[in-house]
């Protein structure tokens, strides 16, 4: 049997096992542990089907029509051949992780301990050592997790997005970690020339949207956070969900006014959802918003509000009625933007509003803040949806995070492409016992299984990107954004320790990207939330 045959029949054999789980587990919320593994792997099997169904037919597996460019590094096309082993080695590993959590918990899963030993040889061959060492030699060539089949219109996206990233991103990326600074002005004026922050607002605002959006946005987003998460990979996530949250529930007259200021990046972006006792409970908020003619006051504090110091339009979800999650609104809230990590601003009758930077591991040049409103009048006409808004802050702004998941999957599959590169390099450059560690057969295998990790969550999330584009996609975001976060800490951790001692020290760059991974599982849906309370609930709908 071929590679991608053998890979099916280890896909199908998960799939089943996955579906049947799903069937048994009664309830998500006290079947806990179970319930976590089960979600987790059904994204895993997810991403496994995805790299297959794009290895089989790429003119289908990705938006944006036919065409294939080189990959990644070098510019070598790694050949025909490698996506189909890639796809067998990551449904070899998924296989393999399954059976461990599936072990001593049968009875739980409602599934029989021999359900995978019908492809037991497949699994096998997929994590042969000596297999692991072919696919790692086009890997060590040329830096690639596997062709990535693009469009020729978004080839060309890819190409100038990489090449503003390393003229302008890369070379200063190390320095903004390091010393916790902003982010340059030029980057920011730099995307904005190049129409980065309207990708997903519509060309009547003044953006560029024409259909295949999301298909760009995870190009642009994994090209900017391969060069720094922090100061560039996330500039873009922030005025998606504005401009998402007002384009399906503003009225005319903001959308108007707001989508084409967002889209020119005149107006920068920040998010006040998260509050201090309620992370990702977000139906349970307290920050309040009680009419006054004319206006609404805010009283309350948001935390983890990125980008809120140089942000001129803070969205803020606030509650306008007790009734629970429907009772909460959305509002726009205009500010100056400032540089630094404090900001405060003040107005007549004695409101306020302020900003305190957090001090984080990683995750750096945007900075995080806590803000604080205290009797912050806002004018009636900046609530979403004008009056038709009140109580539907909730659900506009779970729309808007469909969408930033997937960006967040982008920003993982970014940050991980960098770690392998820096690993080949590494690998290459370094001798171990007289012999380049490059030539070892652990190197090898680490340095192949991370390319296959690569490689299936760059394809599932393009899969997840078309999912949202026919209309839903609510599962596939949660699934890739939940998959493509934890892979990113493993394939950093297994990155930096392939550079031994020089991957803790802050001259390396791997250290950085180690760092920066750890946060991408806890914001835009926290790793255990997702799993629990989206993925479970909706595999396990009858």
């Amino acid at each position: 049997m071929t590679g991608p045959g053998r890979a099916r029949a280890v896909v199908e054999a998960l799939r089943g096992v996955v579906g049947r789980a799903a069937a048994h587990v009664a309830s998500a919320d006290r079947d806990q542990a179970v319930a976590y593994d089960v979600a987790s792997m059904s994204a895993a099997v997810a991403a496994a089907a995805a790299l297959l169904d794009h290895v089989a037919d790429p003119d289908a597996g990705h938006l944006g029509g036919p065409g294939v460019d080189p990959g990644a590094g070098h510019g070598a096309d790694p050949g025909p051949g490698h996506g189909a082993d890639l796809a067998l080695l990551y449904a070899a590993d998924v296989a393999a992780d399954l059976a461990g959590r599936l072990t001593g918990r049968e009875s739980l899963w409602g599934v029989d301990g021999t359900a995978l030993d019908g492809v037991a040889a497949h699994v096998a061959a997929g994590r042969d050592p000596a297999f692991l060492e072919r696919v790692a030699e086009r890997v060590l060539a040329t830096r690639a997790a596997g062709p990535r089949h693009l469009s020729a219109e978004l080839q060309l996206v890819r190409a100038a997005f990489r090449e503003f990233a390393a003229d302008r991103i890369a070379p200063v990326a190390d320095r903004i970690h390091r010393d916790d600074e902003d982010i340059p002005a030029d980057i920011i004026d730099g995307l904005a020339g190049m129409g980065c922050f309207g990708l997903s607002i519509p060309a009547e605002y003044g953006g560029g949207a024409e259909g295949d959006e999301l298909a760009a946005m995870v190009v642009v987003t994994e090209e900017l956070s391969r060069a720094s998460l922090g100061a560039a990979g996330s500039l873009i996530t922030r005025p998606e969900i504005i401009a998402t949250a007002i384009a399906r529930g503003g009225t005319e007259e903001q959308k108007r006014r707001w989508l084409p200021m967002i889209a020119s990046g005149e107006r920068l972006c920040a998010v006040a959802v998260t509050e201090p006792d309620f992370g990702s409970d977000v139906a349970r908020i307290t920050t309040s918003a009680t009419r006054d003619g004319d206006e609404w006051v805010l009283n309350g504090v948001k935390t983890w509000c990125t980008f809120a110091g140089r942000a001129h339009y803070l969205l803020v979800l606030a509650r306008t009625d007790p009734a629970g999650h429907r009772g909460l609104s959305l509002f726009v809230v205009d500010k100056p933007s400032f540089i630094g990590h404090e900001w405060r601003l003040t107005q007549e009758g004695g409101g306020s509003v302020e900003g305190r930077a957090i001090r984080t591991l990683g995750y750096r040049g945007m900075h995080s803040f806590e803000v604080r409103f205290d009797g912050w009048r806002v004018p009636a006409a900046d609530l979403i949806g004008g009056e038709g808004g009140l109580g539907r802050g909730f659900y506009l702004q779970m729309q808007a995070f469909a969408n930033a998941r997937l960006q967040t999957a982008a920003r993982a599959v970014g940050v991980m492409q960098s770690a392998l590169e820096l690993a080949v390099d590494y690998a290459g450059q370094r001798s171990v016992f007289g012999r380049p560690l490059a030539d070892y057969q652990l190197t090898r295998a680490k340095i192949a299984r991370m390319a296959g990790v690569i490689a299936a969550c760059r394809a599932f999330t393009f899969a997840a990107a078309r999912a949202v584009t026919a209309g839903d996609g609510q599962l596939e975001a949660a699934q890739v954004k939940q998959l493509a976060c934890r892979a990113a800490e493993w394939v950093t951790r297994e990155a930096q320790q392939l550079h031994g001692g020089y991957g803790y020290a802050e001259e390396y760059g791997i250290s950085r990207l180690f760092v920066d991974a750890r946060v991408l599982s806890i914001f835009e849906g926290a790793d255990e939330v997702l799993a629990l309370r989206v993925i479970a609930r909706r595999l396990m709908k009858p």
